[in-house]
């Protein structure tokens, strides 16, 4: 259905002898915008939360895809609230599976095409984050978005790092529950390397866009530093409860211990790190 602003400028047109423009280009203008990287960033911390508590910035963006997810009688209009919590992520693992997704692509974390065909008449989607195709760098599987997060990190380091462990190797190894299932996990060899120059290691990464900590043997692993990217829209669940936990200031793990990691402040994710 056109608005009236459309059928005003389709009738103007008219009037004039020239082309109408086109009623979608005309519509899109008036409505308001969904921030993807906003939402996304919801979406991991909120559901992560004890409260209902609000991720600065996402509110307006979160209502949008939450009013347009309780329109298709999805969410109760009481999870209405800007909160993407649980019941949101569940909603929308709903509204992924109505269009057929399945897995990853059902998980509940908005991807650019699900947050368009959601928001149709309704919102525009912005800042889109894409992860990317999948590569191989270093002989282990990621996306692009993260290779280029950890090319970054080891300009920055003066080295190349050894990975041990991938993106998308479902069931690969058992310790790791999961977290490796989607994109945006790595774990990094450390052999050889000094207490301080592990930490170092983890301070770069966490500095372009990572939650990454250092493993040690007294939580019951070979020293290795575990590595997730923040907002990468391919993340297993697991790595999106380890990504909200690191902004909660939680060290990902089971017991939800403090923060062992290096002090960087404000937490970017890359696309805020090349902003910044």
């Amino acid at each position: 259905m056109l608005t009236k602003v459309a059928v005003l400028a389709t009738a103007a047109a008219f009037s004039f002898g020239v082309a109408a423009p086109a009623s979608a280009e005309v519509t899109a203008d008036l409505l308001p915008a969904a921030n993807m990287e906003a939402v996304l960033k919801a979406a991991q911390i909120d559901p992560r939360r004890a409260d209902s508590a609000l991720t600065p910035g996402a509110k307006d963006s979160v209502l949008l895809v939450e009013q347009a997810l309780s329109a298709k009688g999805l969410l109760d209009q009481q999870y209405v609230d800007g909160h993407f919590g649980t019941s949101t992520i569940t909603a929308y693992s709903s509204y992924q599976k109505s269009l057929g997704y399945t897995g990853l692509d059902a998980s509940g974390l908005p991807g650019k095409t699900s947050l368009e065909k959601l928001g149709e008449g309704r919102y525009t989607v912005t800042a889109v984050v894409s992860a990317g195709s999948r590569l191989t760098y270093h002989g282990k599987t990621m996306n692009t978005r993260t290779k280029e997060m950890l090319v970054k990190a080891e300009g920055l380091l003066g080295r190349q790092l050894t990975i041990t462990q991938g993106s998308y190797n479902p069931g690969g190894v058992g310790a790791s529950a999961g977290t490796h299932d989607g994109g945006g996990a790595l774990d990094i060899g450390v052999e050889g390397m000094s207490s301080a120059t592990r930490t170092d290691v983890a301070r770069k990464l966490r500095q372009v866009g990572f939650a990454a900590w250092v493993r040690t043997p007294d939580q019951g692993f070979a020293y290795h530093i575990h590595a997730i990217a923040l907002s990468d829209p391919d993340l297993s669940s697991g790595a999106q409860h380890q990504a909200g936990d690191y902004y909660l200031g939680y060290n990902g793990l089971a017991g939800r211990g403090s923060d062992d990691g290096p002090a960087v402040t404000p937490k970017l994710t890359w696309e805020e790190y090349q902003r910044a």
